[in-house]
């Protein structure tokens, strides 16, 4: 008997239909003799519905009662699937994130979880009943109804599987695994059979979308066993698991991330002075806006000209700091460029083969893509680019380090 957590996505309880689907699917674990949480998302696009429903109302809604209204969606969801599950005489009971106890701190939309009591989910379990928790949600030590942000879901359901000692947590959704790159963009992109934590890390902080960063961070963390599935088609996924030790040959590049959610400012001729980068960045941070990217440029006469990228949905706030912040830093001016975008290539391979960055700048060169940042760490080399050029790159690169024929990660044993 294995005790799995499984998260279903907003597309897999998108209708009546597919959440019978899904409780069938459930059911099958169950019948094998599973111990099984089941964490469920809003119904797709319903997220979207709840916003719009409040920006119909106001412009700047409470984020208390804005916490309070999206959370809804998920409870739907969970109180569906434990009916589907009843009607096939399954013991199973629904939870919303208050009742299970998943402590989370007080920031209400970006919250972040501190704890979980899993008393009331063991003794559940034990009663031989299948637990299905709205994910997406958490309460702050004062009772108050939280959110954790967009992809959240796999936030919940992979806490939850480090809380319980899950065997493993696994993802379902509307793809069949983590790919070398977004099909949608190349044709030759390849489901991956195995990539690392650090791997993943990466690719989801880059850009792709098949797993919430967070989520990614805890399972690495907390060494919970992750595996992608899709809800609408059989298959083994790809399993998030092994360290780089595990994997035979790791080849140098896993995937190809990318992120059209980015934005540039350059504060301009700024004084070459220690705690420059400081006094810019450090409003920023007391904004709780994330900065991605950074380049600092020494010019002539003692002035750096200092760029940064943040997303482009915290851009018109960074903008306000900078305009407020010109005068004290002593810059000529300030200017800021959305129509960027960001292209990484991935792989642990990195730390053992050389010329990777060559290999990447020179395939860029030649189908004429200019690079305006770099950004690198041991296992990844990131560059911002003009964004109408965004799939030219992800289509080279691919093409350049041999993911198209299927060469990023060889099956292995597991």
């Amino acid at each position: 008997m294995a005790l799995i957590v499984q998260k279903y996505g907003g597309t897999s309880v998108g209708s009546v239909e597919r959440i019978e689907a899904v409780a069938e699917r459930v059911a099958r674990h169950y019948t094998d003799g599973d111990q099984l949480i089941i964490v469920v998302s809003a119904m797709s696009g319903e997220t979207n519905r709840l916003l719009g429903l409040a920006r119909d109302l106001t412009s700047n809604p409470s984020p208390r009662e804005l916490d309070l209204l999206v959370s809804t969606g998920e409870q739907v969801s969970m109180a569906l699937l434990a009916m589907a599950l009843h009607k096939r005489g399954i013991d199973a009971l629904s939870l919303k994130g208050s009742q299970v106890a998943i402590r989370t701190d007080s920031f209400h939309s970006k919250a972040r979880i501190q704890s979980i009591d899993d008393r009331r989910l063991r003794a559940e379990l034990n009663q031989g009943r299948i637990v299905v928790v709205a994910g997406f949600q958490g309460v702050d030590e004062n009772g108050e109804v939280t959110t954790l942000g967009r992809g959240g879901s796999d936030t919940s359901a992979v806490a939850l599987a480090a809380a319980v000692g899950a065997d493993e947590c696994q993802i379902y959704t509307d793809v069949d695994g983590v790919y070398t790159t977004d099909p949608r963009i190349v044709d030759g992109a390849q489901r991956l059979d195995s990539i690392t934590f650090e791997e993943m890390l990466e690719m989801a902080s880059m850009g792709s979308k098949v797993l919430q960063l967070r989520s990614v961070e805890f399972a690495g963390k907390y060494q919970v066993p992750l595996r992608v599935l899709s809800s609408f088609k059989e298959g083994p996924g790809t399993l998030i698991k092994m360290d780089e030790d595990d994997l035979m040959e790791a080849p140098t590049i896993a995937g190809i991330a990318f992120n059209r959610d980015e934005a540039k400012l350059t504060v301009i001729g700024v004084p070459d002075t220690p705690g420059i980068a400081y006094q810019i960045l450090g409003p920023i941070g007391d904004a709780n806006i994330e900065v991605d990217v950074i380049l600092q440029n020494v010019g002539d006469e003692g002035k750096t000209d200092f760029t940064f990228t943040v997303s482009r949905s915290d851009l018109e706030r960074a903008e306000a700091i900078c305009e407020l912040h010109i005068a004290e830093l002593g810059a000529l001016e300030w200017r800021s460029d959305s129509k960027i975008a960001k292209v990484s290539v991935v792989g642990v391979g990195m730390r053992s083969h050389a010329g990777v960055a060559a290999n990447m700048f020179k395939a860029l060169a030649e189908v004429g893509v200019n690079i305006q940042m770099i950004s690198t760490s041991e296992i990844k080399i990131s560059v911002i680019i003009e964004e109408k050029f965004l799939e030219l790159a992800v289509r080279t690169l691919h093409s350049a380090f041999g993911l198209d024929q299927g060469q990023a990660l060889e099956a292995q044993d597991l």
